[in-house]
């Protein structure tokens, strides 16, 4: 291996070097005169008025809005009985049995037809009506 010797041998020079022209007393007033230049930005009062009416607007019309689909919420959540019947009648889960008991007597009440029929009406249809059986099995 070679000796290194730090004197002797050629130094790279580093590329930095200071002007020479009086660069370091002139340079506070070359920083004021691009800095005066300059004018600062200005925000208009109008522009910040009309941010706050439009959010003032906004939180109106929010307030106003929110008791009408409170409303609407509350009356969708009734049944009508066409769907109740569309879905009991679909589903295959749900069958005679579990239908009866949870019926109340009251229900049951209801359910009952209010139909008046005569003797004679009956005994007419069942001689008009040759298939007997399909009325004994209902």
């Amino acid at each position: 291996m070679k000796e290194f010797k730090l004197n002797t041998i050629p130094k790279i020079d580093s590329g930095l070097k200071t002007p020479e022209d009086l660069y370091f007393e002139k340079f506070s007033e070359t920083i004021l005169e691009k800095t005066t230049h300059k004018e600062p930005k200005t925000i208009s009062l109008f522009r910040k008025r009309k941010t706050i009416i439009m959010m003032v607007a906004a939180v109106l019309v929010l307030a106003l809005t929110i008791p009408v689909f409170m409303n609407q919420a509350n009356h969708s959540e009734e049944i009508d009985t066409e769907t109740l019947e569309n879905y009991l009648s679909y589903q295959s889960n749900v069958n005679q049995y579990d239908l009866i008991n949870a019926l109340d007597e009251e229900d049951i009440n209801n359910i009952k037809p209010n139909i008046a029929l005569e003797d004679n009406t009956i005994e007419e249809l069942l001689i008009s009506n040759n298939n007997l059986e399909n009325y004994i099995l209902e």
